[in-house]
C-alpha cells in the first residue's frame, strides 16, 4: 500500500473543522484521485474541549502549534490559525525549517514575511502553498502559476473581499446608508465587530500584495500597495454611478508600468454590465490580463468554511501528487525588488462637486480643469438644494497627479461648499 500523506492542523476553527471534515467525508475520493491516503494526524487549538462539530478523538493533540511542526509523523503542516506573526510565523518557520510542507490560508503572514518563508521552503526543499490564503474557493494562485505560466500578466485587478462587496451591494439595491448596512452586515456574520480590517480595504490589500509577486515575479511588497477603503463612499455616489452606467466596488489592481510596480485597492467605477460589474453580495472575483491568453475571469465564495478548507485541500492534493513549485511561481531568490510606480496609469475619473449656486461657478470649474490639462467627457448637474448645486463630471483620460492639483485648487475656491469627490472608473 502507498505511505499516506500525513498531515498536522494548527488552528481548528471554522476553516480547519471544515478540513477535518473533507478528509473525514472524502476519505476515498481523495485517495483515488492523488493516488495515496490523506491522513490527518495530529491536531493543535488553544482550547482541546471546545466542542467544534467533528470528531477528533482519532489525532494525537499537541497545545503548542511549534510542538506540533516537529512531529515526526508530520508530512504536511496545515495553518490555519491567522496572524502576521506569533504562534503562527514560529509554526511554519519550523515546519519549513524542518522539511515539512506548508500549507496555509494566513495571507496576512505572507504579506508581511512571504519572501523569507519562500526562501526558507526552497532551502529544505519543502512545498509553501497558499491559495486559501487569496480569493477563497477560487483558484486563483493555480491559474497564476500553472494554467496561465505561458503568459506575460499585463494585469490583475479584482474584488477580493466579500464584506465590502456585500454592503455596497446591499447599499445599491435597498437605499440604506453605510452605517446601517455595516451593522446588518456585523449581525450577519460578514463583518466583525471591528471591521477596519475589511472596509478599510487591508484584508484585500494583503490578498493583492500575493497576486502581485506571482503575476510580476516581484518579492511581495504589502507596503507599496496605496490602500483607500469604502468608508467614504455615499450613497450619493453610490446612485450617481448608476444613473451613469457604472457601480462602485472596492477594487484592486497590480500591473506593472514604466516606472515600476503599480498596486492599488482603492473604490473605483466598473461598469454595470462588465463581470465585475455584474458580481453580488459576498462573492470575488479576479480578473487576469495575459499577453497571449487575453482576458480570463475567475469568480466564487471567497470565504467561509467550506470554499476556504477546498482551496486548502486543493493544495495538499498537489503535495501528494509529489508538485512542489516556488511558493510565487518563480525560485524566490530571483523574484526583484520591483520600484513603486509613482505616475501609474491614466484613468477616467467620475468627480463630484458641491457648488454655490450662482451664476459663472460651473464656469470657473470647468476653466481650472482645463487649465490643469484636463478634459470632460461628461457632465451632469442634478436638483438644487439650499443655495448647493451637485455637479458630477467624468473626464477622460488623466494622470492622477494632475488631477489632485486641479481639484485641490477647486476645493480652495469660495464657491466650493464641500471637498470634491473623486473615483477613478477602471477599464474592464
Amino acid at each position: 500500500m502507498t505511505e499516506p500523506l500525513k498531515l498536522a492542523i494548527a488552528g481548528l476553527g471554522t476553516v480547519g473543522a471544515g478540513i477535518v471534515k473533507i478528509v473525514q467525508t472524502h476519505g476515498d475520493l481523495l485517495e483515488a484521485r492523488a493516488g495515496r491516503p490523506i491522513a490527518i494526524t495530529a491536531i493543535s487549538a488553544r482550547s482541546r474541549s471546545k466542542d467544534r462539530g467533528v470528531d477528533l478523538s482519532g489525532y494525537a493533540w499537541e497545545d503548542d502549534p511549534v510542538a506540533l511542526a516537529r512531529r515526526d509523523d508530520v508530512d504536511v503542516v496545515i495553518e490555519v490559525m491567522g496572524g502576521e506573526d506569533g504562534p503562527a510565523k514560529a509554526c511554519v518557520e519550523t515546519a519549513l525549517g524542518n522539511g515539512k510542507h506548508v500549507v496555509t490560508a494566513n495571507k496576512a503572514l505572507l504579506a508581511m514575511h512571504g519572501q523569507e518563508l519562500a526562501e526558507l521552503a526552497e532551502a529544505n526543499k519543502a512545498a509553501l502553498r497558499y491559495e486559501a490564503a487569496v480569493a477563497g474557493g477560487i483558484p486563483i494562485v493555480k491559474a497564476l502559476t500553472e494554467g496561465l505560466a505561458a503568459n506575460g500578466i499585463e494585469r490583475v485587478m479584482g474584488v477580493m473581499n466579500g464584506t465590502c462587496n456585500y454592503i455596497l451591494t446591499v447599499m445599491e439595491d435597498t437605499g440604506a446608508d453605510y452605517a446601517d448596512v455595516l451593522k446588518d452586515a456585523q449581525e450577519l456574520g460578514y463583518a466583525e465587530a471591528d471591521p477596519a480590517t475589511d472596509v478599510g480595504g487591508f484584508d484585500a490589500a494583503h490578498k493583492l500584495s500575493l497576486l502581485a509577486a506571482t503575476a510580476f515575479g516581484t518579492r511581495v511588497d504589502f507596503a507599496g500597495v496605496k490602500i483607500e477603503g469604502i468608508e467614504r463612499i455615499s450613497l450619493t455616489d453610490i446612485e450617481d454611478a448608476a444613473d451613469m452606467g457604472y457601480r462602485i466596488k472596492l477594487l484592486g489592481v497590480a500591473r506593472m508600468n514604466e516606472d515600476g510596480l503599480e498596486q492599488r485597492m482603492q473604490p473605483c467605477l466598473v461598469p454595470a454590465d462588465s463581470p465585475l460589474g455584474q458580481l453580488e453580495g459576498v462573492s470575488n472575483m479576479v480578473v487576469v490580463e495575459g499577453d497571449f491568453v487575453g482576458q480570463t475571469v475567475y469568480q466564487g465564495p471567497g470565504a467561509g468554511e467550506g470554499p476556504t478548507a477546498s482551496a486548502v485541500m486543493g493544495d495538499v492534493m498537489d503535495i501528494a501528487r509529489g508538485l512542489v513549485i516556488p511558493a510565487f511561481g518563480a525560485p524566490a531568490k530571483s523574484l526583484v525588488q520591483a520600484p513603486r510606480s509613482t505616475k501609474g496609469a491614466d484613468a477616467e475619473y467620475y468627480l463630484r462637486f458641491s457648488l454655490a449656486d450662482q451664476a459663472g461657478v460651473l464656469a470657473r470649474v470647468a476653466t481650472i480643469l482645463g487649465e490643469h490639462g484636463i478634459s470632460i467627457n461628461r457632465m451632469r448637474q442634478y436638483g438644487h438644494a439650499d443655495k448647493m448645486a451637485p455637479v458630477l463630471i467624468v473626464t477622460h483620460k488623466v494622470a492622477r497627479t494632475r488631477l489632485d492639483g486641479a481639484l485641490a485648487e477647486i476645493a480652495g475656491e469660495d464657491v466650493s461648499l464641500a471637498a470634491p469627490v473623486a473615483i477613478r472608473i477602471e477599464t474592464v
